[in-house]
């Protein structure tokens, strides 16, 4: 993380507690910054005061989004973005869906969760255990709101491999790049295939218009 007080390089906040998630972001974003022209000076909440968080109580990945990037924009003045992704697994009917980081109940544990997912998994035959990541990723700031989705396709393995990523990346091998979960590949490799990857390139146009208009005025 960017310290808010560093460089001249213009702002953007993201408005997440998970540490993995926030790094992953930051060099996803950076990346596809400097491939538009722009670069960025990202700040992350242990960057700014405190303030109390929203419930990520929304049915669909686009509005608890929104509402976190909404919360972070309002708070900070910044413009914020803010991302809400998980594992859809075909046969549990698209679950855990956007319950996947609590789907074992509170507190939220990365491996309570893949032993939960294999366990209800353990009957269903490796044909049949096809999933993808999905990712809303939204920006708010003052000028309006964009809200971009990435994907990743993929089958859900039978034990975990792998000790790289974070949640059921030890579990999941991307159709784009099979042999290994994502918990094995390198960042540069995951980052070219993941949701999170797809969404925050498709998103830096935007943010780079914004801040050229910030710098213009």
């Amino acid at each position: 993380m960017s310290p808010a007080t560093s460089g001249p390089s213009p702002q953007v906040f993201l408005a997440s507690r998970n540490a993995k998630k926030i790094e992953e972001m930051d060099r996803i974003l950076r990346a596809a910054m400097a491939d538009v022209g722009g670069e960025v000076s990202v700040l992350g909440l242990d960057d700014v005061a405190t303030y109390d968080e929203p419930v990520e109580d929304e049915p669909t990945f686009e509005a608890n989004a929104l509402l976190k990037a909404r919360a972070g924009f309002r708070v900070t003045g910044l413009p914020a973005i803010a991302d809400d992704s998980g594992l859809c697994v075909d046969a549990l009917n698209g679950m855990p869906g956007v319950l996947s980081a609590r789907w074992s109940g509170p507190p939220k544990d990365d491996a309570r969760n893949n032993t939960l997912l294999l366990h209800q998994l353990a009957d269903v035959p490796d044909e049949r255990r096809a999933a993808h990541f999905t990712c809303a990723v939204a920006f708010v700031h003052e000028a309006g709101e964009v809200v971009v989705h990435g994907r990743m396709d993929g089958t859900v393995l039978r034990e975990t491999h792998g000790e790289g990523g974070f949640g059921y990346d030890v579990l999941f091998v991307a159709d784009d790049l099979p042999g290994r979960t994502t918990a094995e590949l390198s960042r540069a490799e995951k980052d070219a295939v993941s949701h999170r990857g797809r969404a925050l390139r498709e998103l830096a146009p935007h943010v780079a218009g914004l801040l050229a208009g910030s710098r213009a005025r």
